[in-house]
């Protein structure tokens, strides 16, 4: 992006010395080419690395749906807000969709395995787990590193995903250090 100072159009200027505008760098695509590697574009999105949640949820009629995400973040302080993001096509979407609450949960670095059991399609990704209930009936995972218990505020169609925002209501953190991915590939921080 080019930069220019607000309210202006053209060169900023100090004193009697006029600033040209910064080049744009890497340089804009041109318009007409759209983008056709998706692959390539995703590896290019796994440059950044994020934590791994798992989010859950109970929907009215008692449905319990669980899913591993890392486009998790914080939208806001006051008020408390958060969002994740939901594929389009998730078999657990109408979960979600009728849930007044769900549960994101910060995933530790020893906690592959349940990252792993939660990103699979299952009919019961709870079996064998303990669980407590949370906050309109959202399964709660033991042993995270934090724990967001949010109410479903908004809703919105993205692309092939649907991002929802909730306002945070109760959590919990600890000191353990997070599970990571970055590269398609799952990593810890390495410290003590």
């Amino acid at each position: 992006m080019e930069y220019r100072p607000h309210g202006t159009g053209g060169p900023a200027s100090v004193g009697s010395v006029a600033i040209e505008p910064v080049r744009s760098y890497p340089p804009d695509p041109p318009a007409e080419s759209g983008m056709t590697d998706t692959r390539d574009y995703r590896r290019a999105l796994g440059s950044f690395a994020t934590g791994i949640t798992i989010v859950t949820a109970r929907a009215s009629d008692g449905r319990v749906a669980g899913v591993t995400a890392n486009s998790f973040c914080s939208v806001s302080l006051d008020p408390p807000l958060v969002l994740w993001c939901l594929a389009g096509n998730a078999p657990s979407r109408a979960v979600f969709a009728h849930a007044t609450h769900f549960a994101v949960h910060v995933l530790a670095e020893d906690q592959l395995e349940l990252s792993d059991r939660f990103c699979k399609p299952s009919r019961n990704k709870f079996a064998g787990l303990e669980v407590t209930e949370g906050l309109g009936g959202a399964p709660i995972l033991e042993g995270v590193v934090a724990l967001f218990e949010c109410r479903r505020e908004q809703r919105h169609d993205a692309g092939d995903h649907v991002i929802l925002v909730g306002r945070v209501e109760r959590y919990h953190h600890t000191d353990r250090p997070p599970l990571v991915f970055h590269g398609s590939n799952y990593h810890g921080l390495g410290r003590p």
